[in-house]
């Protein structure tokens, strides 16, 4: 037996403009994108990147985030759409966030070949602040009541699902019936990785593009499980669920990418940009010089 409930969803408006209605999906979207920006420029500061470079690459990569991200979620309900107004038109939702990062990281490769920055350098700053605009963005999914999972039954809610917030799950009453806040499951992943991330540059320091490819790995992982709760999933065909099928590919190229770039000497300079080979220069220096005194 599923939960029963009998709530009234919230108002998606965050705020009138006039005319203009400011929807809390927006705006939710932005806010994330403001403090991962904040995040990112800090962190490059450190790293002696130009402190406007992260700005600048904003400018580019947030829009094309969008539309990648609009544009990877139509062509996968194409029969949905009548018009190139309902194309656009991303007001109740309808963004897929694989389809935005493979824009934005599009975006930012060639922003930073043409700025000569290390790509790699520039993906490992921007991975947890691509987290923090995730987990922001999942609560605009909350408000839009959206990418929520099936209906909870009534021995799991008392379980569990009763000790959450009641306004979080008042939102959760879908047609009578409790579901479970999958929007809430990938905001709490992507926090604790968010943690992760910041453990691996603060204490780790790895090789470059480590913590980038940790980033896929873990957001990854847990949007497999995740997905599989969701009632809105993309199809590829049959019961393969698109994101699910991209996020064992993606984990699987990250694995294969770090070993081929450490096994190849790709990946010699650490996070914050010290080179290996100098140590390692420094040791056969050192080998050749007790060779002579010999």
């Amino acid at each position: 037996m599923y939960q029963a409930c009998a709530y009234e969803p919230y108002n998606r408006v965050f705020i009138e403009l006039g005319p203009f209605p400011v929807y809390w999906y927006g705006f939710l979207i932005m806010l994330g994108a403001l403090i991962g920006l904040l995040v990112a420029v800090r962190e490059s500061k450190r790293l002696n990147l130009h402190k406007d470079f992260f700005t600048d690459l904003l400018v580019f990569a947030l829009p094309a985030a969008i539309v990648g991200a609009r544009l990877y979620y139509v062509i996968f309900q194409w029969e949905n759409y009548n018009s190139f107004m309902d194309i656009i038109d991303i007001r109740e939702g309808g963004l897929a966030i694989h389809g935005g990062l493979i824009a934005a990281l599009t975006v930012a490769y060639f922003y930073a070949k043409a700025k000569k920055v290390s790509f790699w350098k520039v993906a490992d700053i921007a991975a947890p602040s691509i987290l923090i605009g995730q987990m922001l963005g999942r609560w605009g999914n909350f408000m839009n009541q959206e990418a929520y999972g099936g209906p909870i039954t009534q021995s799991i809610y008392e379980s569990f699902h009763q000790y959450l917030p009641n306004w979080i799950m008042q939102n959760m009453c879908v047609d009578g019936v409790m579901h479970h806040p999958t929007f809430l499951y990938e905001s709490m992943w992507s926090l604790l990785g968010i943690a992760v991330l910041l453990y691996l540059r603060y204490k780790v320091n790895p090789r470059r593009g480590v913590i980038f490819f940790s980033y896929v790995i873990w957001y990854s992982f847990g949007r497999i499980f995740i997905e599989a709760l969701r009632t809105d999933s993309l199809y590829l065909f049959g019961e393969i669920r698109v994101a699910q099928l991209i996020s064992i590919l993606l984990i699987a190229g990250a694995l294969f990418l770090m070993y081929y770039r450490k096994k190849n000497g790709y990946a010699e300079v650490l996070y914050d940009g010290t080179s290996l080979n100098k140590g390692k220069s420094k040791k056969n220096n050192s080998k050749k010089k007790k060779k002579k005194k010999k």
